[in-house]
């Protein structure tokens, strides 16, 4: 190439970099194109044309186009920034990694480069390393707001809640009107069990990015913890997050090619994040575990990233497992039509690492939402949601879905007998000579008003204690916090035992010998920590709500024939929790009995709750066939 040549190339490209950054895109890429006509190893076109794809999100293409890049020109660190971001970003973080380290090699301690080797190692499940790499990065340039807030979210995800907050107040100071940073932010407050201050952070995010779907949907979620959102409040958040992924999307896919066969065997598909150690899993197993071969075929669609021991357990109960987690929404929803699913459940909700982006796709006939999440997804595109007449009554709760509710007769969960739990022993106020109160929730769970009525009963409970068990309790500043909640109350630290984070599940079931009476909280009560209090001998005290959330604890305890620990006012749970702690005979019972009442109730009764889903998909689909022949939409029912 002559010089007058190269020339007119530099000309081009500084004129489709002018197009880029105006943010005009497809105009900086179609130059870019050109340049690579007349000049196929221009490693600087190759490069843009991938950051322009990246920002596309075609990520394939941006790591072709920027590897094409690199393999012309080695020596360039930005090329290997990109590419990591780009690899990083499709799913595939050991190759990014390593992609990371070769930029640190040319251009040592950049700062970019360093955060991204950290988002990199947290992807990796290496949370201490990821932790030391952004540290290093902002200690290269404190002025470095991405960097610090990378940081707030590596120490959030550590469970290291104080020093997360101040990252992200510290990215704050630097960028306020950062949406992604707010979101860190609030999930740190939130952790903590500052639930008013992070809906505020949530809702400032959302003015700030009115098109950000995550910080919509995290102000859904959060919605749950906050006692001043009723059902009403909830409902409009969710529908919130519906609306927008309508605008983002547009009209979701209404033509499906599936038989429209009322009787014949069904594709069902489960799309979830949380198929490994995670509550989800203990409430799936024993329906997988169960399902009728000649009634359905299951597929599931697992957005795991570390496979664990529950996952491979779960992988050997389904027919059919497709890994996700490297793929777009748009390319699941794709997999999802070809894999010709006719019923299409989602596990999570709102909740962490989601994948509601694909049912708003709807790629199959039928969508149904449960377990993972305690409210309307806000969808559109979602036509079920799976509850009973007790966690959801009929009425209000029917107006405040987007879905139309399905209540199963025998309850809408059924819990996997734990293999690792102890044997259950003898109330440990029969040696300790004094109650031991407990609660293993989730700190956000923990309001203002639960703190003040647990007081009320460890007050009125002479010698009594409490002990208290969240990951995040292990972090200084919230348990000294926590601790402080109580003491505005009366309530001495030396009356409570605070717990953090037990590694091994046995090792936390076992915890429960040292508590007599388990205290739910409200309005969201537990779950996973009812069953297994439950399990291990430890009567749950709960408080009837008005929403699904405040409402579960009720729901466990009449599965389980525990109706008599349930109030209906806050004077009737402390009348509860404090009747118990007085009448060591019906602790005693209770230790002795509750196991095998709970194994015998059909909240571990896996096979009957097989039945009971897969004639409520048959009902759906014989529903969803009657429209298709009538030539209207999807047919819903209860």
């Amino acid at each position: 190439m002559d010089g007058g040549d190269r020339a007119a190339q530099v000309a081009a490209l500084e004129a489709a970099l002018a197009h880029h950054r105006a943010g005009r895109i497809d105009e900086a890429a179609a130059i870019y194109r050109r340049v690579l006509v007349a000049e196929p190893r221009n490693a600087d076109a190759l490069h843009l044309l991938g950051v322009a794809a990246y920002q596309r999100r075609d990520y394939d293409t941006a790591i072709e186009m920027i590897g094409r890049a690199i393999a012309i020109d080695r020596r360039n660190p930005a090329f290997y920034g990109n590419l990591g971001v780009a690899l990083l970003d499709r799913g595939r973080a050991a190759e990014a990694e390593a992609t990371f380290r070769r930029a640190l090699r040319l251009r040592p301690d950049d700062a970019g480069t360093l955060s991204n080797l950290g988002l990199a190692l947290m992807d990796l499940g290496r949370g201490d390393a990821a932790i030391a790499a952004m540290k290093r990065a902002v200690a290269r340039d404190p002025a470095y707001a991405e960097g610090w807030s990378n940081l707030g979210l590596a120490l959030q995800t550590a469970g290291r809640l104080s020093a997360a907050e101040a990252a992200c107040r510290r990215s704050l100071g630097l960028a306020p009107g950062d949406a992604d940073t707010r979101i860190n932010l609030a999930n740190a407050l939130k952790d903590q069990g500052r639930v008013g201050e992070a809906m505020a952070c949530y809702e400032r995010a959302c003015s700030l990015a009115p098109d950000s779907v995550l910080a919509v949907a995290n102000r859904a979620f959060c919605g749950h913890y906050d006692p001043a959102c009723d059902g009403a409040r909830l409902h409009r958040l969710a529908g919130a997050y519906g609306r927008l992924q309508r605008r983002l999307l547009g009209p979701a896919k209404a033509d499906h090619a599936n038989p429209a066969e009322p009787d014949r065997c069904l594709r069902v598909g489960y799309v979830s994040p949380d198929l490994g150690a995670h509550s989800v899993a203990r409430f799936l197993e024993p329906l997988l575990a169960h399902h009728d071969p000649a009634t359905v075929t299951v597929h599931c669609y697992s957005d795991v990233k570390r496979p664990d021991a529950t996952t491979a357990r779960l992988r050997a109960l389904a027919p059919a497992w497709a890994d996700i987690s490297t793929l777009t929404d748009a390319e699941i929803a794709a997999r999802i039509v070809d894999d010709r699913m006719d019923i299409l459940v989602d596990l999570a909700g709102h909740t962490r690492g989601n994948r509601l982006g694909v049912f708003a796709r709807r790629p199959a006939p039928v969508q149904v939402t449960w377990l993972g999440y305690p409210g309307t997804t806000g969808l559109d595109s979602m036509d079920y949601r799976f509850t009973d007449a007790i966690a959801d009554p009929p009425g209000a709760a029917d107006r405040e879905h987007t879905e139309r509710l399905v209540r199963l007769p025998r309850g809408f969960l059924c819990f996997a007998r734990p293999a690792e739990a102890p044997d259950v022993g003898p109330p440990p106020s029969l040696g300790a000579g004094r109650v031991t109160f407990g609660s293993f929730n989730h700190l956000a769970k923990l309001t203002d008003e639960v703190v003040a009525t647990w007081a009320r009963i460890l007050v009125a409970v002479p010698g009594s204690r409490l002990v208290l068990k969240s990951l995040f309790l292990g972090d200084e500043g919230v348990r000294e916090r926590t601790l402080a909640r109580f003491a505005a109350h009366g309530i001495a630290a030396e009356r409570l035992d605070p717990q953090g984070w037990i590694v091994e599940r046995a090792g936390h079931l076992a915890l429960y010998g040292a508590v007599d009476i388990a205290l739910d909280t409200f309005p969201y009560n537990g779950t996973t920590t009812t069953c297994e209090a439950l399990w291990m001998g430890v009567p749950v005290v709960t408080l009837a709500g008005d929403r699904h959330a405040a409402r579960v604890g009720m729901s466990l305890l009449h599965t389980v024939g525990c109706e008599d620990l349930v109030a209906e006012s806050l004077e009737g749970y402390v009348a509860l929790a404090t009747g118990l702690a007085g009448d060591p005979g019906r602790l005693a019972a209770l230790r002795e009995e509750l196991r095998a009442r709970m194994a015998a109730s059909p909240l571990c009764d896996g096979d009957a709750f097989a039945r009971v889903v897969e004639g409520a998909y048959r009902r759906m689909w014989e529903r969803w066939c009657q429209g298709r022949r009538e030539g209207g939409a999807t047919a819903r029912g209860g």
